[in-house]
């Protein structure tokens, strides 16, 4: 058995607000406590305040999470506010952990997580998944997700994002117990005989010239086809009708992202400004030697990407009953849609039928999927669904 509670809450203050998630959790679940509680917060709040509160309320086995750029549930949306999930199960096993020092080495980092998980040769269950949320400003999300596949041996399907801030891009962290770390990754494993769902899609087309990534500098994007990357971005502006600003690039840029070319697809990266020297800021790196393109996109294909998340994880739950739902979009989509993002949470309710769900505007998604997505990227909708 499978009970879960969606929670959420506009109350300002960190300790009070983590008291009201924790008693709306209580009186969901009724007399059962809860194994896990997943919960992202807007960087308004006072982060140990909030998660204390949270923990002496409803006493869960697991608290984790992230600070988060928006936050909604499939009744409520906002950017100054919190919101979290509950699950109990006498048939998931859940475990968390956290590790530090993402800039310092992603390999120390990659293995301090999966030595949280599993080992990978025992098979007491059938179906093995991990949320992943960590500092995206630290950078080099995409690497640590690639060390920890290796290291699983493609066992684990992972999901989860870049933890955010009220896209101020300043200081984003993640949840462990009581604390919140910056430089840091959570993880949270999650292991079942029933199928979890996750699903992935982006819903951006490459329009343009195919460009050759000739220098990086960490999350840096310093030359296209050995040229200084602003210029590219100008002749895009200028072939497509567009106005370019490089002192106030935000407007072009959310609606001018880079894509990636892999295996017939793009992992798609979100410029965030213009440098002195004429390279171009990213929300994450981007490998040198790749072939990328710009992308577009419009806001009926958003939502429509979100549709298709939500119906691939309902896809992969192999006939099993929905029982609650994670979402994940990136806060580049909701800058860009505007007042529109509400219509996309419309859709994702709408094809989820019912089904309750949480999640947040990141920096970034995490989704490793046989068939679907690999990695971390920017602007693609992720859904996780959990059966009864």
């Amino acid at each position: 058995m499978t009970q879960s509670a969606v929670v959420f809450t506009e109350v300002s203050d960190g300790y009070l607000a983590g008291r009201e998630l924790g008693q709306k959790i209580i009186e969901k679940l009724a007399d059962k406590k809860p194994n896990v509680v997943i919960v992202f917060a807007s960087s308004v709040y006072e982060y140990s305040s909030l998660l204390k509160a949270l923990k002496e309320t409803c006493s869960p086995g697991i608290l984790a999470g992230s600070s988060s750029a928006g936050e909604f549930t499939s009744g409520d949306f906002g950017t100054d506010s919190a919101c979290a999930v509950a699950i109990y199960s006498d048939e998931l096993k859940f475990t968390a952990g956290i590790a530090q020092g993402i800039r310092a080495s992603r390999e120390t980092v990659a293995g301090e997580l999966f030595n949280t998980l599993s080992p990978v040769h025992e098979y007491q269950y059938q179906y093995y998944s991990a949320m992943i949320f960590a500092d995206a400003l630290s950078g080099y999300t995409d690497e640590m997700i690639e060390l920890l596949t290796e290291k699983t041996l493609g066992k684990y399907q992972f999901f989860g994002g870049g933890a955010g801030d009220n896209a101020n891009f300043q200081n984003t962290h993640v949840f462990y117990d009581t604390e919140a770390y910056t430089d840091s990754a959570v993880i949270l494993e999650i292991l079942s005989n029933k199928p979890i769902g996750v699903g992935a899609a982006h819903g951006w087309k490459p329009a343009g010239t195919r460009m050759r990534v000739t220098e990086t500098d960490g999350m840096k994007l310093v030359s296209l086809n050995a040229r200084p990357a602003v210029e590219l971005f100008i002749e895009h502006a200028q072939a497509t009708g567009q106005t370019f600003n490089a002192a106030e690039p935000i407007p072009f840029f959310l609606h001018n992202i880079i894509g990636i070319e892999v295996a017939g697809d793009y992992k798609l990266r979100v410029p965030l400004g213009v440098l002195p020297d004429g390279s171009i800021a990213m929300a994450s790196d981007i490998p040198s030697g790749a072939y990328v393109s710009f992308m577009s996109t419009n806001n009926d294909c958003s939502k429509q990407a979100a549709m298709e998340a939500a119906i691939g994880a309902i896809k992969q739950l192999g006939g099993h009953k929905p029982n609650v739902a994670l979402f994940f979009d990136c806060v580049a989509t909701r800058l860009r849609m505007g007042r529109e993002f509400d219509f996309e949470l419309d859709k994702v309710t709408e094809t989820l039928e019912g089904v309750n769900y949480a999640g947040c505007n990141t920096y970034g998604q995490v989704a490793r999927v046989n068939g679907q997505f690999s990695g971390f990227q920017n602007c693609t909708a992720v859904v996780c669904v959990i059966p009864e």
